[in-house]
């Protein structure tokens, strides 16, 4: 299972159809020295908006943060001044070579409060109780069993915690993943109520080509 986008790559060759709610693509991201190129391209940050979005989300200094899906560390090295010395950045990836290059780019970028780390694919390996965000950019279409996936996601949370889904809207934009490959922030935020989470928050507009959906788990929502 692949836990990043690819923003301009080439499509698979065959676009499989969504089954469930299971990954609508799976994909290998083994090469941080080419997707540094798309995940850190010099124009992400004009569509991107990397300070708006951890405005919108409600980051703040001291919150522990965990970067679902940190592939090379653009968010994850944002959060980590973000939150500060006094907090915590957990930059989650299933690609072994990215979470290497996410430690080095810690260290060069002086972060010890970002922790690069190796997880499975079907978990998030969340400190219980130890989140008070979750980040999801441009993954949550890669990840399989999604409602199972938002139970070890709660377990993870504070009290007050919080998910904030970011992926690509639908229609043929310049960036992102193939058409037949996304989800429509209707389809996510009837996941995460069927999960038994209640959306808080949504924006379509702040972003030219991302959707934004927060939500929090009910208090009936329990891990598997």
């Amino acid at each position: 299972m692949l836990m990043l986008f690819a923003l301009a790559a080439a499509p698979p060759k065959a676009a499989p159809e969504p089954s469930g709610h299971d990954a609508t693509m799976h994909h290998r991201f083994e090469d941080p020295s080419e997707w540094v190129k798309v995940f850190d391209a010099p124009d992400r940050d004009r569509w991107q908006k990397p300070d708006a979005v951890l405005a919108a989300v409600g980051v703040v200094p001291g919150m522990t943060v965990a970067d679902l899906g940190a592939g090379t560390g653009y968010f994850s090295v944002r959060l980590g001044r973000a939150v500060g010395a006094a907090g915590q950045v957990l930059a989650l990836d299933v690609e072994p070579k990215l979470v290497e290059y996410m430690k080095a780019r810690a260290q060069r970028e002086k972060l010890p409060q970002m922790k690069a780390v190796l997880v499975p694919p079907d978990d998030p390996k969340l400190p219980e109780h130890g989140v008070d965000l979750v980040l999801i950019v441009d993954t949550w279409h890669h990840l399989d069993d999604r409602l199972h996936y938002l139970g070890k996601i709660a377990r993870g949370l504070s009290a007050r915690g919080r998910v904030a889904v970011i992926d690509f809207k639908k229609g043929e934009l310049p960036v992102g993943p193939p058409d037949a490959h996304k989800l429509a922030p209707d389809a996510v935020a009837a996941e995460l109520t069927e999960a038994g989470w209640t959306v808080t928050g949504r924006d379509e507009s702040l972003l030219p080509y991302q959707y934004i959906l927060i939500a929090s788990p009910k208090q009936t929502a329990k891990a598997p």
